[in-house]
């Protein structure tokens, strides 16, 4: 198998992402991955979404509740001709009326003593944020027509919850419940640090890394009408395989290796990047969104969701929810420096016997 596409980028969680052919590899994810987040401003005491993620002045947005962000793209730019990184992300919002574009650019990493420092909870999982500003919070209302912010994560993580930590893998392979993740959950309500042995995250939903096939997108494409093909981006992952013996083969994976086979080529070396893979993404109707309208889409694509229901509730810990894709989480044992590229070759490295079951608090309904 190899990489076989540029990973996508979401600078701002749930906005389109910004496509990278290579790009370095750490503990918390790609660099600059997820980590600023919109906010929706309710100013309503008895606004809670179904999450639990709004504490009744502000609601996380994501693509599953606000389909209208797909109309924001993002793509990495350098601010000079002298930087060998990109410093700032082009964030484009197209009118799906009109086709009028605006755009406003944002720095990959402000300097947060300059701003407003607020708590954010993302998934049960709280840390600190900072507020961009009105400038970036007015452009953004202006777009979606509707109050909001723009929080930059700066240096703080979140914590890993239930079951999905990489230090928790051949703990819970039989069980429902690992207890150093349930501690963490319990810790980080109160605001204790995690430990070092959890592992932690941006404002990615549960995990630094997402993984998918394009065998198994191949599957998805084929249950839709005519020569309709399934949009990879919907599935939001940030590495794609191809080569994988049959579709859903990745179900069962519990470690991958990648092989940088292409730095000799570009001139550098890079250790081995080997990556736990602990639970399988569960899907919501974020699928089924056309990006040209912002909307949820009309006809077979807007029927993506309904169509996995079918064969592919196959997690006992979300049995309602359709499975594409495996989250994974980078080994301690990696040799820096790290860095991943489209053509890179990759092997599994451990294999499930069975496939896992997802835990995390709050996520998914237990009955």
């Amino acid at each position: 198998m190899e990489i076989s596409q540029a990973s996508k980028l979401s600078v701002p969680n749930s906005l389109r992402g910004a496509s990278i052919k290579s790009s370095q590899v750490t503990k918390h994810g790609f660099p600059y991955d997820r980590r600023f987040l919109l906010q929706k401003i309710s100013h309503d005491a008895s606004a809670i979404d179904s999450s639990g993620d709004s504490n009744g002045e502000v609601r996380n947005m994501t693509i599953t509740y606000f389909p209208e962000l797909a109309l924001f793209q993002q793509e990495l730019k350098m601010a000079d001709e002298a930087e060998s990184s990109p410093s700032v992300v082009m964030v484009t919002h197209r009118n799906s009326d009109t086709g009028e574009q605006q755009q406003i650019e944002v720095l990959l990493q402000p300097d947060p003593t300059v701003l407003e420092q607020v708590d954010v909870t993302l998934h049960q999982s709280p840390t600190k944020a900072y507020n961009m500003g009105s400038r970036f919070n007015s452009w953004f209302s202006s777009r979606v027509g509707y109050e909001v912010r723009l929080v930059y994560l700066g240096p703080h993580l979140r914590t890993v919850l239930g079951n999905l930590s990489a230090n928790s893998t051949g703990r819970n392979a039989k069980t429902s419940r690992s207890w150093i993740p349930t501690i963490a959950h319990s810790l980080a309500m109160i605001g204790i640090p995690p430990s070092n042995e959890t592992d932690r995250i941006t404002f990615a939903d549960v995990a630094p890394y997402l993984i998918v096939t394009r065998e198994s997108l191949q599957d998805v494409s084929s249950r839709l009408a005519g020569d309709v093909q399934m949009d990879i981006t919907k599935f939001r992952p940030n590495i794609v395989l191809s080569g994988s013996a049959v579709a859903y083969d990745e179900d069962f994976w519990g470690g991958l290796e990648f092989f940088t086979s292409n730095a000799a080529k570009r001139g550098e070396h890079c250790g081995a990047v080997r990556m736990a893979l602990t639970h399988n993404c569960t899907r919501c109707v974020s699928i089924n969104v056309d990006y040209n309208t912002g909307k949820p889409a009309v006809g077979d694509t807007g029927t993506v969701l309904k169509k996995l229901m079918k064969d592919r509730r196959v997690d006992g810990g979300a049995k309602y929810s359709p499975v594409f894709g495996r989250y994974g989480f980078l080994e301690t044992g990696s040799q820096a420096p790290l860095k991943l590229a489209v053509g890179d070759v990759v092997k599994v490295t451990k294999r499930n016997a069975e496939r896992t079951k997802i835990e995390w608090p709050g996520l998914w309904p237990k009955k």
